[in-house]
């Protein structure tokens, strides 16, 4: 089950309606960096890269890594490092954190990361967790955001874990309308992720690669396509991980993956053998590997290390970062 880090519908796979992102504001053809300042060399922003650039399908390019204060020295010394991260409840958008602002002067695009809105929930949003989230999004010039198809509270009660929802008609129904609520306060694009589960619902109706299509139909949301959660939830399910992604590709295009996340997991942790998505112990071979294919299907997609704790020497993440910098080559 995923930690909260930081700390009528068919599944016949239609992809019309994923259609083109939320439109996004003027300010992404500004050339005003953070908090109005400008840009390094007088430039575009950032944030004016893939749907924004002519030629380029996504929204953010190259290879990132997740900003935590714990690494965020090591953060800002990666070469050429293409976008970053920040968990979007650790930020105070009247004052980013130092690491995070210094990243965005430097012209690296910064993610606000969400992980307690509760997208899934049959609760309705909080208001002030949504506009924080869009507040976070405009103190970052901030390309796109992200959260999770998960709930994270029921009855006024906080899991402390992302849980999946019911792959169900009517869960679908009330996810679709809490992100039709964040989206209309939102002047970027917000990008879904598929979480690492550990249960299913005994009444879900739709394979997840289905329900993921159907997720992006009704929302117009893009696709935040983490390969180490779908790794982990195929083989905690018995299905082969290729298979599954596979499946996932053929019914969502890929010019709407907004990015895609690796990180690290183990069986270890679990006496019944399942594997975990930890996000401390190392990213492993298979996880790489099917990284690599889905590169093969969807070249030039962005890719993003996400470290939550246990964290290696600087060495040991530079070299983990080469590693996914090499499976995400076409």
């Amino acid at each position: 089950m995923a930690s909260e880090r930081g700390p009528g519908v068919t599944g016949g796979g239609s992809t019309a309606a994923w259609g083109a992102p939320p439109a996004r504001a003027d300010r992404a053809a500004s050339t005003g960096g953070i908090d109005g300042r400008p840009a390094p060399g007088g430039g575009p922003v950032a944030s004016v890269r893939g749907t924004d650039a002519p030629g380029r399908p996504f929204v953010v390019d190259g290879v990132g890594a997740g900003w935590r204060p714990e690494i965020a020295g090591w953060v800002a010394d990666v070469p050429d490092l293409g976008f970053c991260e920040v968990i979007a409840e650790s930020v105070a958008p009247a004052g980013p954190p130092r690491g995070v602002v210094d990243l965005r002067a430097r012209g690296v695009p910064v993610i606000p990361h969400g992980i307690r809105l509760s997208l899934g929930g049959a609760e309705p949003l909080d208001p002030a967790r949504v506009t924080q989230l869009a507040a976070c999004a405009d103190a970052l010039d901030a390309p796109l955001v992200s959260e999770h198809i998960a709930f994270v509270r029921a009855a006024g009660r906080e899991a402390g874990h992302l849980l999946p929802v019911p792959r169900t008609r009517e869960a679908l129904d009330v996810l679709a309308a809490n992100v039709a609520r964040l989206s209309a306060e939102l002047t970027v694009p917000v990008a879904l992720e598929v979480i690492a589960a550990l249960f299913d619902w005994p009444d879900d109706e739709l394979a997840e690669p289905e329900f993921l299509a159907a997720v992006g139909d009704r929302t117009g949301a893009l696709l935040l396509l983490d390969v180490a959660n779908v790794y982990a939830n195929a083989v905690n399910r018995a299905q082969d991980p290729r298979a599954v992604l596979d499946r996932i590709l053929d019914l969502v295009p890929a010019d709407r993956i907004g990015y895609v996340h690796v990180a690290g997991g183990s069986a270890r942790h679990d006496e019944a053998g399942l594997y975990h998505d930890t996000h401390t112990d190392p990213v492993p071979d298979a996880v790489l590997a099917l990284l690599a294919h889905l590169v093969e299907r969807a070249p030039g997609v962005p890719v993003l290390l996400e470290r939550d704790g246990g964290y290696p020497p600087a060495a040991v993440l530079t070299a983990e970062l080469a590693a996914i910098a090499a499976a995400a080559r076409p």
